[in-house]
């Protein structure tokens, strides 16, 4: 396969991920915020599993290819941490946006009839009162305000890169194998919103937020969506991608040296980038000297 066909394949494969993650993850908020009663109303656990076997999906689905960061937080952290190509960062988040618009896209689809009797039954409008804004896009909850917001964005999203490195960290003997890693972190992602996602939703992904609200800007909920009340929209772009790599450098420079070293594997990368049948997200630090170099990435 010719280095620019792979290359594509990546991209492609970073859109379906997150397009697979909204379209699970937004179909679950829509049956939770447009029904009454809603089935999830008194099991909110369910949401939060909903959003991560999504995530668990997508991973399976494309990991292969492109290693799912599906979340510009973790482009950017596997940046700077584990050795992956910076010319390929701003690319992979372009695709990941990409992503969550189209998914965005088919939930609206699926979902119309029932956002315009939901705002109808209660006198809501999308572009005033950004009605069943709710199903796309995060909000800050009840008596949260946009600076502990972006507090609350950062430090979940900085528990969510620690967790991903310690799960795909190829020192760590306690880290599931490769076949049930996406299940945990899927698990991971639902951890997180079961004991926090009432503060803001949980986004911890730029383009799980933004991506759905780009497409509702054009969908009919106009300044409710940007740049939404309190000027919001900004808090879960700019507040994960400063909590990623925080979690990322607690990991690698807190606990990874101290993990049990694995024995040495010589596994053929492009120059370019990551062997793509090697997910990005076990490639380790190539700058480490205190551990042999194992899928050593430029």
């Amino acid at each position: 396969m010719s280095e620019n066909r792979r290359y594509l394949g990546e991209l492609l494969a970073e859109f379906f991920a997150v397009a697979i993650i909204i379209l699970f993850g937004d179909g679950v908020a829509a049956m939770y915020s447009l029904y009454d009663p809603s089935p999830y109303k008194t099991a909110y656990w369910g949401v939060c599993i909903v959003w991560g076997l999504g995530v668990t999906v997508a991973i399976y689905a494309t990991g292969a290819i492109s290693g799912t960061h599906a979340n510009p937080a973790i482009t950017l952290s596997l940046a700077m941490f584990r050795g992956f190509s910076w010319k390929k960062v701003l690319p992979y988040i372009s695709a990941q946006v990409l992503g969550g618009c189209a998914g965005a896209a088919v939930v609206y689809s699926l979902y119309v009839p029932v956002i315009d009797h939901f705002n109808l039954a209660h006198n809501l409008t999308r572009a005033v009162d950004g009605g069943a804004s709710g199903v796309f896009f995060t909000h800050p909850g009840d008596f949260v305000t946009v600076s502990h917001a972006f507090w609350d964005e950062l430090v979940l999203t900085a528990v969510l890169v620690f967790g991903i490195f310690a799960i795909t960290c190829q020192y760590n003997t306690q880290a599931p194998q490769a076949n049930s890693s996406a299940l945990i972190i899927g698990l991971l992602v639902a951890i997180i919103g079961a004991s926090c996602g009432y503060l803001d939703a949980w986004a911890i992904n730029p383009a799980r937020d933004f991506g759905p609200r780009l497409f509702c800007f054009f969908a009919g909920w106009g300044q409710s969506a940007l740049p939404a009340p309190g000027n919001y929209f900004w808090v879960p772009i700019v507040a994960p991608l400063i909590g990623g790599p925080i979690g990322a450098a607690l990991y690698q420079f807190g606990l990874r040296p101290f993990m049990p070293r694995y024995l040495e594997q010589t596994v053929v990368v492009s120059p370019e980038g990551i062997n793509p049948a090697e997910p990005v997200l076990v490639v380790s630090n190539p700058g480490d000297p205190a551990f042999p170099v194992v899928n050593r990435v430029s």
